[in-house]
């Protein structure tokens, strides 16, 4: 009586044990596929200084433009966190505010670039119009075909 006893209680334990393993890992699962890589920001755009680093290999960016370009990026991101704490601000406003944000730092970033940089920016832009163009249904689009694109 004492061993089935002791089987009961070993077996409860053990059960216990493995649900308890099962919530966790599912919980885990759950936060990992919720949050973002680390390196990326709300909204969709990587960090800055990610997307400088990555504007550098795509442009070849001199010593001299990427600070600038740094510069540019991290003031569009200020805006556009400030942006999206404004709660007074419809969809649509927010959403035409953030164009402009967005519009605004690309002419910046191309006006630091040469002219043969600027050939591939412009292209880079279209593609990701192009491909923005395709993926909006109103759900987060996973990215782009072509992840050398820093404006995911």
């Amino acid at each position: 009586m004492r061993k089935v006893r002791y089987s009961l209680v070993l077996t409860l334990f053990c059960v216990i044990g493995m649900v308890t393993t099962l919530v966790v890992a599912q919980d885990n699962d759950a936060n990992q596929q919720a949050s973002p890589p680390q390196h990326w920001r709300g909204h969709g755009q990587p960090d800055p200084a990610k997307r400088t680093d990555m504007l550098t290999k795509q442009l070849g960016l001199t010593s001299d433009q990427q600070p600038k370009v740094l510069d540019a990026l991290k003031s569009e991101q200020s805006k556009m966190e400030a942006l999206h704490s404004d709660s007074s601000l419809s969809q649509d406003d927010r959403r035409a505010k953030m164009m402009d944000i967005h519009k605004s730092t690309n002419e910046q970033v191309r006006a630091i670039l040469t002219p043969d940089q600027q050939k591939k920016w412009d292209e880079m832009q279209s593609k990701r119009e192009q491909w923005q163009g395709h993926h909006h249904d109103g759900q987060a689009p996973p990215p782009p075909p072509d992840s050398s694109d820093p404006n995911k």
